[in-house]
């Protein structure tokens, strides 16, 4: 088995072009397995525990050509006090997120991503409009209002992708055995890639990412431009 780990520069849409476009692999069809395991997260010290059901597990292969769910196709990221609900939002490649205004005040979705950049454009409480994800990878979304709200929607084109749990077990189910390109994703760490041998007994892993050399780094308005205190107050 072979182990990779990718080093990431913390510029999420400059990294990820194509990260997520899916690795050949060549699985025979046969009965199917599980793949399953325990993500954990190496912090610097002193350093607060991070929430894993935002890590993203996803398995990329030539046999990944199982019908995606429903769920792939449409989802929804709700506004609340000045923050995205989820933080992170699966997708399925081609896929839409809806970004629903649930605040009493206006907000501006945007992103500058190199993968495919929007905006929304200023709406009000009750509001909703949506985004398209035409390329996979892992896009980095704000409001142009207010800084301190960050989303990342994670395209995939596989449909064997899952999130952890909240103690970092994961599971994908159903899963031809092949070779197949595990790729363990969150924002905070260096993406863990590794090629992973299935059989029909499944396989159990576990991936350590870590956190420790993650700096955060304040993120420029819609045109690129630091935030103000008197413009995110103002709506």
């Amino acid at each position: 088995m072979r182990r990779v780990i990718v080093r990431w520069s913390g510029r999420l849409s400059l990294v990820v072009v194509g990260a997520w476009a899916g690795a050949a692999a060549h699985a025979p069809l046969g009965a199917q397995a599980s793949v399953r395991g325990q993500v954990r997260l190496i912090e610097r010290a002193g350093a607060p525990s991070a929430d894993l059901t935002d890590v993203i597990v996803a398995l990329e292969g030539e046999a990944a050509t199982a019908k995606r769910p429903t769920w792939m196709d449409r989802a929804t990221v709700g506004m609340r006090r000045r923050e995205f609900e989820p933080h992170v939002q699966l997708i399925g490649v081609g896929g839409s997120v809806a970004y629903p205004n649930q605040d009493p005040f206006s907000h501006n979705v945007f992103s500058n991503s190199a993968l495919g950049a929007f905006d929304l454009g200023l709406y009000r409480s009750g509001k909703t409009r949506s985004a398209t994800f035409n390329a996979p990878g892992v896009y980095a979304v704000y409001c142009n209002i207010h800084a301190r709200m960050v989303n990342y929607v994670v395209a995939v084109r596989t449909p064997y992708v899952t999130r952890a749990r909240a103690n970092g077990s994961f599971e994908i189910g159903d899963v031809p055995p092949g070779t197949w390109m595990l790729r363990v994703w969150h924002e905070r760490a260096a993406e863990h890639v590794e090629t992973v041998r299935v059989t029909g007994d499944g396989v159990v892993l576990t991936v350590a990412l870590d956190a420790r050399g993650y700096v955060a780094k304040a993120h420029g308005n819609k045109f690129g431009q630091p935030y103000t205190a008197t413009r995110a107050d103002r709506y």
